[in-house]
């Protein structure tokens, strides 16, 4: 972390008149930077089962007044902050005049611009990640922050893919039916290394959840059969047909980089700029194997041990003489709650206690792990502080922390079943049933036996000790899935773009690691992967300004970084000094207060 900010700024030397317009700039993005991690801490990608939050808000706006129509006609919503659209497209894109359809849901956020002025740079379609994120959630939620990062001068554009949010039909594996969804999920299995056979108990309740859906969604053109990536990459291109622009402006994060690499194998001639932020391997998705993605999980653990020792005790509770020693408390205090729990009780002097007794489990304990790891610089620290309370006994800041808004589903008698065609007046975050779904449509068909997932399962555990036993899910997710997609692309994922790919990755990704961005880049020449020196999940784990400047450049004016380029965060966990970047990091800080942005709601508030 020793590398100064001034190395990273896009461009090089500069004029002297140019100096003050270019600090300027570059403050405003370092402040919207730093909300958009505090957006991501709340609301962080859904890449590993059980890490998700749900986040749902309440909308005067219903879909179902905008008209479906063929072709795209938008319609001002959201009390005129966006503009909307209802796009009638195939359900099968290889049988196209078929009358099986769906409706996607689409929005825009205008440019400040009009679209005659000659700076306008038309519009950036964005995808939050997921599978099973809306973009529309996000679009109303964070899309002006994102916005003034790529320029006003664009218009920011995105969609709930098919089977997901305002799109219709949805992926919905329970017709509706809340009340049973919610006793399913009550049913959770441990973490695979929590017991004996706690592996095959997550297999057969996998491959009953995965028959469940597919029997509730079965059809000769069941949706099951069209929510592959490929589908969602030509959906893309139709609205961009739609919109009349030639070239796709794409930022995707997580997930979405998934989107956008399909989307640019499949028409390597429309790509006009694409950044890739927090990369998913292309081919390891598509093939099933699942392995790859936690090769950087232990270095962010790691992290944890390096700054909470650079820290010291007046930061981190956690602290001692040395990382390795404060690894051996945390590793001792894992064991520990392996056979011994701590129960929260539900009396507490204050009032502030769980409505039924909760237990912090090894499962629960391994699982908070692997979701701090996604956000270090805003986790690390308060996580220090509920370690430090384990080891004493005192299970109250872990339920404050992780368990609060999570034992149970904040309703079992929805007031309206809300089908899988049906619009919901409620603008959720996420569908949760996508995820599955969408990916292991990409995916080879799962046909390994319970001993060879037994196997994967050691593997992930030797790759990663800190969460490996917790992702093992990810695969396994699969398991019992018959309904093949017709319509799938599984490479090869390389191509002369119209205009190199910008991949973005940090130094130590908990998900996506660095090698993917690599591996990914070599299949697209002419392609630059930029390194951000922080931890956690995509980028914007870690706010940074000479990464915001640089994709500001990249949207701009084409200007691609250097091979080689690596760029500083402007905070580090614990509070740590990040040399070079300081300044910037105060500014963006004042700049928060003089704004006014919401405060942080509840962390990782969903777990269970």
């Amino acid at each position: 972390m020793n590398r100064q900010l001034s190395r990273c700024t896009p461009g090089g030397n500069r004029r002297a008149n140019r100096g003050r317009w270019k600090a300027a700039i570059t403050s405003l993005v370092a402040v919207v930077l730093l909300a958009l991690a505090r957006w991501h801490l709340c609301h962080a990608s859904h890449l590993v089962p059980g890490s998700h939050i749900p986040f749902n808000k309440w909308t005067t706006f219903k879909w179902e007044s905008i008209q479906t129509s063929k072709a795209l006609e938008w319609h001002s919503c959201y009390d005129d902050t966006l503009d909307c659209a209802r796009l009638d497209v195939p359900m099968d894109w290889l049988s196209p005049s078929g009358s099986s359809r769906v409706v996607l849901a689409i929005a825009r956020l205008r440019a400040n611009i009009s679209h005659k002025d000659p700076d306008y740079r038309g519009a950036v379609i964005f995808n939050p990640g997921g599978p099973g994120g809306s973009g529309i959630w996000a679009l109303k939620d964070h899309g002006a922050l994102l916005q003034t990062i790529v320029g006003a001068n664009h218009d920011i554009v995105t969609f709930d893919p098919r089977g997901i949010g305002a799109s219709v039909p949805r992926i919905d594996c329970w017709g509706g039916d809340e009340v049973r969804r919610a006793l399913w999920s009550l049913q959770e299995t441990p973490v695979v290394d929590a017991h004996k056979g706690a592996l095959y108990e997550a297999f057969v309740q996998a491959t009953a959840a995965s028959g469940l859906c597919e029997q509730e969604m079965q059809g000769e053109d069941s949706l099951l059969a069209h929510v592959s990536t490929a589908a969602h990459a030509r959906d893309m291109l139709e609205i961009l047909d739609q919109m009349d622009q030639k070239g796709l402006k794409y930022w995707g994060f997580s997930y979405g980089t998934i989107l956008g690499g399909t989307f640019a194998a499949m028409y390597p001639g429309r790509v006009e700029r694409l950044v890739s932020d927090g990369n998913v391997d292309y081919r390891e998705w598509h093939l099933g194997t699942h392995i790859n993605f936690l090769r950087d999980t232990d270095k962010v653990m790691d992290a944890f041990y390096h700054f909470c020792h650079e820290a010291g005790k007046e930061r981190c509770d956690m602290y001692a003489e040395t990382p390795l020693k404060i690894k051996e408390n945390v590793d001792r205090l894992i064991e520990e709650i392996k056979t011994n729990p701590i129960l929260v009780p539900t009396y507490k002097e204050d009032g502030d206690a769980p409505e039924m007794p909760f237990v912090v489990t090894y499962s629960r304990l391994k699982r908070a792990i692997s979701s701090v790891l996604y956000r270090p610089i805003h986790t690390f620290e308060p996580f220090a502080r509920v370690l430090s309370a384990l080891e004493a006994g005192n299970g109250w800041p872990f339920w404050d922390f992780f368990g609060r808004d999570g034992i149970l589903p904040s309703s079992l008698c929805p007031a309206d079943a809300i089908t899988s065609h049906k619009l919901s007046e409620i603008l959720a975050e996420d569908t949760d049933d996508a995820f599955p779904a969408i990916m292991c449509a990409d995916g080879e068909q799962l046909t390994a036996s319970i001993e060879e997932l037994g196997r994967y399962a050691a593997e992930l555990q030797e790759l990663s000790t800190a969460a490996g036993a917790v992702n093992v899910l990810f695969r396994i997710a699969c398991a019992g899935r018959t309904i093949r997609p017709k319509f799938r692309f599984a490479g090869p994922f390389e191509g002369n773009t119209s205009f190199p790919i910008l991949y973005i990755s940090n130094i130590a990704d908990n998900v996506t690691p660095l090698v993917s961005a690599r591996n990914n880049s070599a299949g697209f020449p002419g392609s630059v992967v930029l390194i951000q020196n922080s931890y956690g999940h995509t980028t914007l784990a870690a706010p940074s300004t000479c990464t915001a400047s640089y994709i500001r450049a990249y949207f701009q004016n084409g200007t691609v970084p250097p091979a080689g380029t690596e760029c500083e965060p402007d905070y580090a966990p614990f509070g740590v000094t990040v040399p070079g970047a300081m300044e910037h990091a105060e500014l963006s800080q004042t700049m928060w207060e003089l704004y006014k942005l919401p405060p942080l709601s509840k962390p990782l508030a969903g777990f269970r």
